[in-house]
């Protein structure tokens, strides 16, 4: 392509969500509110999991991680996003949007390494639960944890460096709500064959590997469990299990149902990344407190141990 059709970009322009624009303040109200539940929900949740000494397991380790990791990935795209939608300003400058797209990459692969790593944890906890605390002690847990920040920002970081060595196209329009790495290179006017090529290898090993490590652990799970069916047993697997069950159908389920059943290919991106980035991190909290006992109790105790404090004022 000849140079006359390259420029240096300094800005994209964000499309955003595609709606009408009498839609537009009732959009901005629905996400600006499942937004603040996200944040304030999953706050909720580390703090309890540092107040209350009885969650200091490995199992609320991981979740207190996992919950810090939505939070991120929820307010690297959604305040932009609501933002553009109240000014009716679509800029972002290209430092951000490369910023924006590093973040979104290191924290949605965190999200998948972490569900991963309590898929293993739930299936230590259920199929050798004599030496749970010796396979699950505090230095593996530390380590596991160190890994998936460690893999997801390498992963990130190679996805970046790769994206800043290319020129882009005069036409700098994202027709997304946030700049994503996949749009980006379709605005690139380079070659963009390694990009493409290490997306591939690299994205395909680093989704499928947890997803064979949490069917698998949920596989040897179901196995042991039918060996010597009982209700008692059945119930306690549910009971540590199906919270983290649940997310993991939500996470890749929508992909599923997002990739293989939406007739537009723009409508798939936008569609998945809203879940991802909203939906889901915004349910999380209520699927693991809702039916967990154990946050239950934690929640009472801080609530009385607040109530206390200010009948004391």
């Amino acid at each position: 392509m000849g140079p006359e059709n390259q420029s240096s970009v300094s800005e994209f322009l964000l499309l955003g969500l595609p709606m009408r624009p009498g839609q537009q303040r009732g959009f901005f109200t629905l996400f600006l509110g499942m937004y603040l539940t996200t944040v304030l929900g999953n706050l909720l949740i580390i703090l309890l999991i540092r107040l209350d000494s009885r969650l200091h397991t490995p199992m609320y380790f991981f979740l207190s991680h996992l919950a810090f990791s939505d939070i991120s990935l929820s307010s690297v795209t959604v305040p932009k996003m609501l933002t553009n939608m109240q000014t009716q300003q679509q800029s972002i400058p290209y430092v951000g949007c490369i910023a924006q797209m590093y973040f979104f990459t290191l924290f949605g692969g965190l999200d998948n390494f972490l569900l991963a790593v309590m898929a293993y944890d739930r299936y230590v906890a259920i199929c050798h639960p004599l030496h749970y605390t010796t396979i699950m002690r505090e230095g593996l847990c530390v380590l596991l944890v160190a890994a998936t920040w460690t893999v997801s920002c390498g992963t990130a970081l190679t996805h970046t460096l790769l994206l800043v060595r290319l020129s882009f196209c005069a036409d700098n329009t994202i027709n997304h709500f946030f700049c994503e790495l996949t749009v980006l290179l379709k605005l690139s006017c380079s070659d963009i064959f390694l990009n493409e090529l290490v997306i591939f290898v690299e994205g395909g090993i680093l989704l499928f590997l947890p997803l064979g490590v949490i069917l698998g652990s949920y596989v040897r799970i179901g196995t042991i469990i039918l060996r010597v069916p009982s209700t008692k047993r059945l119930f306690k697997a549910f009971s540590t299990c199906g919270s983290h069950l649940f997310v993991v159908s939500l996470y890749y389920g929508t992909l599923a149902s997002v990739y293989f059943f939406s007739s537009s290919w723009d409508s798939k991106d936008i569609t998945a990344s809203v879940m991802y980035t909203v939906v889901t991190p915004m349910l999380n909290p209520f699927i693991y407190s809702l039916r967990n006992r154990d946050i239950k109790q934690a929640w009472k105790c801080v609530s009385t141990w607040l109530t206390s404090l200010s009948g004391n004022h």
